[in-house]
Order: structure tokens, then sequence, then C-alpha cells
């Protein structure tokens, strides 16, 4: 299978603008991602996907592959999709700009379902902290016996109506798609649970399109506010 990394690196950001060229450790937070994405084997190609001028230029400085798409695509899966248009592949991984702990091994455990031929949508899923639990930043899945995932949501779910014990997860919003998959998404309208939860993922469910979800060890930190900033810090910094 021909596989490419994609890190959609969008400058205008909401909560953090320009997180994705903020230093953390001394390095922009692109460098991060993209040195981790480009140290797993499974992938053939990478390249950062951007809206900005300026997010290229640093590629370019780097020798990063870099593909300049429109500031008006609304989301990461669509900037993905843009590139598909121009880089053919059979898997493309969707591997977010603002998560600057990202391992090798979480892209190795997001493609492990595609070597089923039915899956066509792959995602992450680890062990969600007691502090996450409630915090409707950090969005919970949950799933079918065979990894299928039945929801996302930024509630907690399930809800543990007798109060025992629960294993409760929280999803990393990392995706791997097949080509035909990729292809419908923006030939979806926006569907009614991704606008209440604003959670893109939702599409491809409310059109029966199912997620594979991979467990893994390693949780992440994805980076919107000034304080995922600073705590991503203090675990990137090199120690005396």
């Amino acid at each position: 299978m021909g596989v490419l990394g994609v890190i959609p690196a969008r400058l205008a950001s909401t909560r953090l603008p320009r997180k994705i060229l903020r230093p953390i450790a001394g390095r922009p937070m692109l460098a991060w991602v993209y040195d981790a994405a480009r140290a797993c084997p499974q992938l053939d190609d990478l390249i950062v996907a951007t809206d900005s001028e300026e997010i290229a230029n640093l590629c370019s400085a780097n020798n990063w592959p870099v593909q300049l798409t429109s500031p008006s695509l609304p989301s990461g899966t669509d900037r993905v999709h843009a590139i598909a248009q121009l880089i053919d592949a059979d898997i493309y991984v969707n591997i977010q700009g603002d998560e600057p702990l990202l391992k090798p091994e979480h892209l190795t455990a997001l493609l492990k379902p595609f070597a089923h031929p039915h899956v066509e949508v792959s995602t992450l899923k680890v062990a969600c902290t007691p502090a996450n639990i409630h915090n409707p930043n950090a969005v919970k899945v949950v799933t079918a016996a065979d990894g299928r995932a039945l929801y996302f949501s930024r509630a907690t779910i399930p809800y543990n109506r007798d109060g025992g014990p629960t294993q409760y997860w929280k999803h990393i919003g990392l995706y791997g798609y097949r080509k035909a998959a990729l292809q419908r998404f923006p030939t979806l309208p926006p569907s009614t649970l991704e606008h209440t939860e604003r959670l893109e993922q939702l599409r491809f469910l409310e059109n029966n399109i199912a997620l594979y979800v991979e467990h893994t060890d390693f949780d992440t930190i994805g980076v919107d506010t000034e304080e995922d900033l600073k705590l991503v810090e203090t675990i990137l910094q090199p120690g005396p």
C-alpha cells in the first residue's frame, strides 16, 4: 500500500492563533510533529498542507515537502482531501499539526486496521485519565467489540449509572483513510451531530462510514490553549 502522511497546518487557529509556529523547547511546534511522523517506517511519504505562506516558508527552509491549500477549507480532513487531488496514494494519514507529543508508534497503530480490506477509516483511543473523564475538551469514544466506533462525544460516555468501575477511552484525533472514503467526505453535507458536538468525524458515522479505533498506550496533548503549550513544554524541555 502507498501511504502518504499529511500534516494540515492552519495558521489562524481560533483559540490559540499561530500555534503551529509557537516555539516549544526552542523549536516550532510543527517541527516536533514533522520529525515524529517522519520517523514512522510505515509512511512512504510526508507532506505539510497549509494555508499560510509563512508556514510554507518555514517548511521550505527545513526541506519539508509542503503544499499550499485554500484558506477556505473548513477542516483538516478537507485539507487532506485537497492533497489527495494532487498526490495519489492508497491510504492517507491525517496528522494534526498541533500534536507535538506525537510518536511514530501512534501512526503504526493507526495503520494496523488497514490489514483488513473492509476498513475504510481508522483512528486511535487511549485510556482516559481521571482528570479528562468530565473534560469536554477531551473527546471520548465508545466502540463495538470489533473496534468499530459507536460514538464520539465531548460528554462523558458511557454514562456510569450505578457508579461501578468503568473504562473510559479518550479519542486521539489522528485518522487514516482509504482514498475512496476520503474522496466521499467533502461530498457529504455537514451532519447534525457534527455541528452539535463540533466533531468532524461524526459526519462519517452519520453517513454509515465505519471508523475503526485502535488502542495506543501513548497519550497526547493537543495544544489549544496557552496552558496546553506550557504543559507540553515541560514535557519536551530537555533536562539539565
